[in-house]
């Protein structure tokens, strides 16, 4: 590797070196100067020859000292620092500070602690770097700060953090439980095929009548419009937004029975896994009846509604609905524009976007209206979580990235990293690795952006919400990038300590719980540093072990700030586990040589036994349902084996238990094979095994709550 390719790389925060876990030991790993030459490059500095590289190292150098100020401090409560750069006999006036709550204009001075870090000449000029220290208290929230001079006046942002994420209040329970959910997977006799915020209505009145406090689900975001079979939950066009296909349609105001194609609808919900295709499509074609009612009759309280909705729009709302009507069109026009018309409407940018806009009013309406009334149906959601007062209600999911042909990166092309994607190495779940081919900022764009996009993605989906999942959280520190032409990754870093500030700003001020799912290559320390910070950690059965030999951890063992399940959604439910169902699956797709399957598959059987023992030692077996054997080579599901293990969760310190539906009612298909599409395995189509009206009645259903709450 060049050692000059090597410095510029690392001064951009790009890994040349990486360590990875597969096959049960470390892996080291350099990243090609070929790579490390195009992520360069992408980040706009030029690699040339070792002339050019030595021009990108001192353009690098020189780039603080080229402003007085950063575009954004990020620091916590009570360390409120920042740097300034100002010309020495400017520096020596000693200056004066000035901040105010962002957005309010009555500025007020503050004592400071003035301190000279280095020094640098540049031409004639000498200049020096000061460090600022402000001695009032401020609070956590973020303030416009000005430092007045006697040459000048310079302003910058200061985001003030909490030490720790909004600390969980449990009102007065120890523990609390709750079910981990696909909400486009729940099956009820209302819905049209897909499960809708009805549904999700239905699921917090059934958790409440049974003592559960919180409702985990999949991301909600947006997806495209035209291509309802891209249905992964984590690939969305806007992670602003909601997606469409949950609205309950006959829950609208305006709906009428016509609007419903109750033979198609019937058609759908038979089939065994979802039909994306054709619930959307009866969706928005009535839905599109129900918009022109509206449109027609628009002194309604309801119409009124919509405009209010609208108005309240930042930019974020337009653009999705511009962005979406472009991406309608050129759909009917067969999937492509001319040359001419695409580079027209590349991006929000682009010289046609405009016009198009004039001409396309009512399209781009109807799509606001599609947000419109699905955040409508979400805060009825939350108005009945209120209403019961569950303790945490709606725990939802941020997905890692957003697809790289998303209304997020056609909206500001230049705060990703341009051509290449988001994925994960090798690592001991998926022997493969992971190109998930997702958007991922550009670290140093954001925070010239001061840090806002990523903002308003933790707003947007803290809204309504008790908690939120990060998926892939080590992705605030370092995602793993593999261009869109290539196979070969490496790690892109971020300003940790800064995204780390901003996530616990944000969850205080929503008053919102932060989980981090940080299941896989994880650098030492980092678990043990979200925990310090006051995020809540996944305790998942499959991956809390003690040793190398797999030993499972007892429940004592497990975090009290854990939210703890058997599985995920990445994972195959436990009766499918305890077969080995995607051991087989992957083995058929090619994923796995003869070799690895054997090898899986005789690490399952071990796993099998240590199950076994675990549940054993702690006597968590049902009295009435004792298995008659231990079935150890996966010849038929041991009697009591669900029950045993939720009840071994249940018994664990962790403050939060998911039960996952699929384990209460045995199901054994997998929703979601990772390193696959949905040409080889139907990932996010699984539907439930029974309909939601007859849970609260179904004997298995009873069973598993009971034993939950003996031990929550």
């Amino acid at each position: 590797m060049s050692e000059l390719i090597k410095t510029l790389a690392e001064k951009l925060n790009i890994s040349t070196t990486y360590t990875y876990m597969a096959g049960g030991s470390i892996k080291n790993c350099s990243a090609s100067d070929d790579l490390l030459r195009f992520l360069i490059e992408d980040m706009g500095y030029s690699t040339k020859d070792n002339q050019d590289i030595e021009k990108s190292l001192a353009r690098l150098e020189k780039r603080r000292w080229q402003r007085a100020m950063e575009a954004i401090y990020v620091c916590r409560e009570g360390q409120c620092c920042f740097d300034i750069v100002l010309k020495e006999d400017e520096a020596d006036g000693q200056p004066e500070v000035f901040y105010a709550k962002e957005g309010q204009k009555k500025f007020l001075k503050t004592d400071i602690k003035l301190t000279t870090a280095e020094k640098r000449q540049e031409g004639r000029s000498t200049y020096v770097r000061c460090e600022i220290k402000i001695l009032n208290q401020l609070k956590p929230d973020y303030y416009d700060i000005k430092v007045k001079t006697a040459e000048g006046e310079y302003r910058s942002v200061l985001a003030v953090a909490p030490e720790q994420c909004y600390t969980l209040d449990k009102k007065g329970k120890e523990k609390l439980f709750g079910f981990a959910m696909q909400l486009y997977s729940l099956k009820s006799k209302h819905n049209w095929g897909v499960g809708d915020f009805s549904d999700l209505m239905q699921v917090v009145k059934l958790l409440a009548d049974n003592g559960g406090d919180v409702v985990g689900l999949n991301p909600l975001n947006v997806l495209l419009n035209d291509y309802p079979e891209a249905a992964s939950p984590y690939a969305s066009i806007s992670r602003l937004f909601l997606n469409p296909i949950y609205i309950d349609v006959e829950n609208v105001p305006g709906y009428q029975k016509s609007d419903k194609d109750v033979a198609t609808v019937n058609t759908a919900k038979a089939k065994e896994t979802i039909d994306y295709t054709a619930v959307y499509r009866l969706k928005i074609k009535a839905l599109q009846a129900i918009y022109k009612r509206v449109v027609k009759d628009n002194k309604s309280s309801y119409a009124q509604e919509f405009a209010d909705f609208k108005n309240k729009d930042d930019g974020n709302l337009e653009r999705l609905a511009v962005f979406q009507a472009i991406a309608h069109e050129r759909f009917l026009n067969g999937g492509r524009f001319d040359k001419k018309e695409e580079m027209a409407l590349s991006s929000a940018l682009g010289s046609g976007v405009g016009k198009f806009a004039q001409t396309h009013t009512g399209e781009i309406d109807f799509f606001k209206f599609l947000q419109f009334e699905a955040d409508r149906q979400l805060r009825l959601v939350k108005k009945e979580i209120d209403k019961r007062k569950l303790v945490i209600g709606l725990y939802r999911d941020l997905p890692v990235g957003v697809s790289k042909d998303s209304a997020e990166v056609w909206s500001d092309r230049y705060l990703y990293i341009q051509r290449s994607g988001a994925g994960a190495p090798p690592d001991n779940y998926f022997p493969t690795g992971q190109k998930w081919g997702l958007g991922a900022f550009n670290p140093h764009e954001l925070k010239e952006r001061c840090y806002k996009p990523f903002i308003r993605i933790l707003r947007a989906n803290m809204k309504y919400a008790g908690a939120v999942r990060i998926d892939h959280i080590m992705g605030l520190s370092r995602l793993f990038i593999i261009p869109d032409n290539g196979t070969e990754g490496t790690y892109i870093r971020y300003n940790a300590e800064d995204m780390m500030n901003i996530l616990a700003l944000e969850s205080y001020l929503n008053k919102c719980v932060v989980v981090g799912e940080c299941i896989g290559n994880v650098e030492a320390g980092y678990t043990e540093s979200l925990l310090k910070r006051g995020i809540y950690l996944l305790g998942v059965l499959w991956s809390e072990r003690k040793d190398a030999n797999g030993t499972m951890k007892t429940p004592d063992e497990y975090e009290e700030k854990y939210f703890a399940s058997v599985g995920t959604h990445d994972m195959p439910p436990l009766k499918a586990w305890w077969f080995g169902r995607e051991i087989d699956t992957m083995h058929r797709l090619g994923l796995y040589t003869d070799e690895e399957m054997q090898s899986a598959y005789h690490w399952r059987e071990h796993e099998r036994r240590l199950l076994l023992d675990a549940l054993d030692r702690e006597g968590v077996w049902p009295k009435d349902n004792l298995r008659h054997s231990d079935y150890m080579y996966g010849e038929n599901f041991p009697e009591g084996l669900d029950e045993a293990v939720h009840a071994y969760m249940a018994k664990t310190k962790s403050e939060v238990f998911m039960l996952m539906p699929e384990d209460i009612f045995q199901s054994e298909r997998i929703q979601n094979l990772p390193g696959t599409d949905v040409d080889k395995y139907p990932n996010w189509r699984s539907k439930q095994v029974i309909d939601l009206e007859d849970m609260q009645q179904n004997n298995a259903y009873q069973r598993h709550i009971n034993i939950v709450k003996k031990y929550r």
